[in-house]
C-alpha cells in the first residue's frame, strides 16, 4: 500500500476477482472460437467463471508422453480430432478444386518471345545465354512460326547490327532498309495477324559509345566524363519509331529511359498516321548488374575507350528506388503509354506490384537475360527442374500482377503449359 494514501481499499480483494473473472471472460471468449471446451461455459456468468478457475489443475507430466491426443478431442467415432470449422486445405485437395479456386493462371496469350538475330548466313550460340541464338533471318522466321503454334502471338526483334554501321548519332536506327525494318516485313508477309511484332526502340544497338543515347563530345557527365544527350536523343528515337511504323511494326516499346520520351514517340506516330500503333513504355527499368548476357548477345555495353560514362545509371533508375518507379508511371501514362513495362522482373515483383496498384494501364514483366542464365546454370547442374521453375517463375510475375510477360522461355514455357 502506498503510505500517503493510507491503508488500502476494503473492497480491493472484491474488486481483484470482478476484474480476474471478466479477464478469464474474454479470453475464453477468444478461445471458444477456435478450440471448443470442456469446461463449463465461461460466458454465461463470473460465477461459472470463478467455478471453472477453481476446477483447474496442473496435469501430471508423466502423462504426457504416453497420451497422444493429449490437448485434441475424439469425433462421435472415437477418433481424434482437431475441432476447427475452417479449413483451407479442403479448397487444395484435388487439382478439380485447385484449378477451379486457382487465382492467377499464365497461357501462351500471355508471353512475348524476345529473339535475337544478325546479318550473318548461320546462327550464332550465345554462351551466356544457353539455348539463345543469335538468328539469321530464316531462322527468325522458322522461330516466329513455332512460337505461333504454341499459340505465342507476340515477339520482340532485338538486332546485332554490323559495327561499321554504328556511329555516336545512331542513324542506322531509321534507316528504312535497315536489319528491323526488313525483318518486320518479312514477318508480317508470312505470318499477317497470326502475330504482334514489337520492336525495341532505343540507339545501343546501333551506338559505337554503347549508350542508348548520344553522347556529348565535352566532359560535364558523371565522373568528368561525356553526358547522355536527352533531348537530341529523343529526335532520334522519334525517327526510329517512324521507320518500324512504315515497316508494319504493331507495338514499339522505348526502352532508352530518355524523360518525355513517350509523349513524342507518341506524337511522331500519330503525326504521321500511325495512331493503331500501341507505345509500350519501359517504366521502370533499373540499372541492373542482370542484364550482362543480353549486352553480350548485342555488344551493346557501354565502350570503355569512349568519352561514354562507363555505366547506365544517369538515365536507368537506382536499384534501391521503389518510390521513383510512380513518377515515371504517372508521366509515361500522361504521355499516352497503352502498357507499362518493369525491367528486371523476379527482383523487382514489389515494383510490378506497386505499378499494378497505382496504374489501370496493363503491366508487363522482363524476365531478363541475367534471370534466365542462373536458372539455365542450376538447371545444367541438376539443382533445378527447368520445366517447374520456369514455370513458376512465370506464375510469380502475373501472380505481382503482371499481364504479360516477355520472356527468353516463351517458346519453351508455352510448350510445357500445352503439354
Amino acid at each position: 500500500p502506498d503510505p500517503s494514501r493510507g491503508r488500502p481499499p476494503r473492497n480491493r480483494g472484491k474488486m481483484l476477482t470482478k476484474v480476474s473473472a471478466a479477464a478469464v471472460i474474454a479470453c475464453a471468449g477468444v478461445a471458444e472460437a477456435f478450440v471448443p471446451s470442456s469446461l463449463p461455459s465461461l460466458r454465461s456468468s463470473p460465477g461459472n467463471a470463478r467455478a471453472a478457475i477453481s476446477s483447474l489443475s496442473m496435469e501430471d507430466p508423466r502423462t504426457l508422453a504416453t497420451d497422444t491426443n493429449y490437448g485434441l478431442q475424439k469425433n462421435k467415432a472415437g477418433n481424434v480430432w482437431v475441432p476447427q470449422r475452417a479449413r483451407p486445405r479442403r479448397n487444395r485437395k484435388n487439382e478439380g478444386i485447385r484449378s477451379m479456386t486457382r487465382e492467377n493462371e499464365v497461357k501462351p496469350s500471355n508471353l512475348i518471345y524476345p529473339l535475337f538475330f544478325h546479318t550473318k548466313d548461320e546462327n550464332e550460340p550465345i554462351p551466356s545465354m544457353p539455348g539463345c541464338e543469335r538468328h539469321t533471318f530464316d531462322s527468325v522466321l522458322k522461330e516466329v512460326g513455332e512460337a505461333v503454334a504454341e499459340g505465342v502471338s507476340n515477339v520482340i526483334l532485338f538486332p546485332k547490327v554490323p559495327d561499321d554501321l554504328k556511329t555516336n548519332s545512331a542513324d542506322e536506327c531509321y534507316n528504312d532498309e535497315g536489319m528491323v525494318p526488313e525483318m518486320i516485313s518479312r514477318i508480317k508477309d508470312k505470318y499477317g495477324g497470326q502475330v504482334n511484332v514489337w520492336t525495341d526502340v532505343a540507339l545501343d544497338p546501333y551506338s559505337d559509345q554503347g549508350h542508348d543515347g548520344m553522347v556529348s563530345s565535352d566532359k560535364r557527365g558523371d565522373g568528368g566524363m561525356g553526358r547522355i544527350m536527352n533531348d537530341e536523343t529523343v529526335d532520334q528515337l522519334c525517327r526510329q519509331v517512324v521507320a518500324q511504323a512504315k515497316a508494319g511494326a504493331d507495338v514499339v516499346a522505348p526502352s532508352d529511359m530518355m524523360d518525355g520520351r513517350i509523349g513524342a514517340v507518341r506524337d511522331a506516330l500519330d503525326y504521321n498516321g500511325f495512331t493503331d500503333v500501341s507505345c509500350v513504355a519501359y517504366t521502370a527499368k533499373y540499372a541492373s548488374a542482370f542484364y550482362g548476357p543480353f549486352r553480350d548477345a548485342l555488344d551493346s555495353a557501354p565502350r570503355e575507350s569512349s568519352n561514354a560514362p562507363p555505366n547506365k545509371k544517369t538515365y536507368q533508375m537506382d536499384p534501391a528506388n521503389s518510390r521513383e518507379a510512380l513518377i515515371e508511371c504517372a508521366l509515361d501514362a500522361a504521355e499516352g503509354a497503352d502498357m507499362l513495362m518493369v525491367k528486371p522482373g523476379m527482383p523487382y515483383l514489389d515494383i510490378i506490384k506497386l505499378l499494378k496498384d497505382n496504374s489501370n494501364l496493363p503491366i508487363s514483366a522482363y524476365h531478363v537475360s541475367g534471370e534466365y542464365a542462373m536458372m539455365k546454370a542450376a538447371v545444367e547442374r541438376g539443382w533445378l527442374d527447368e520445366e517447374q521453375a520456369v514455370l513458376e517463375a512465370l506464375l510469380c510475375f502475373k501472380r505481382a500482377g503482371a499481364d504479360a510477360i516477355l520472356t527468353y522461355y516463351a517458346k519453351d514455357a508455352a510448350r510445357w503449359m500445352n503439354k
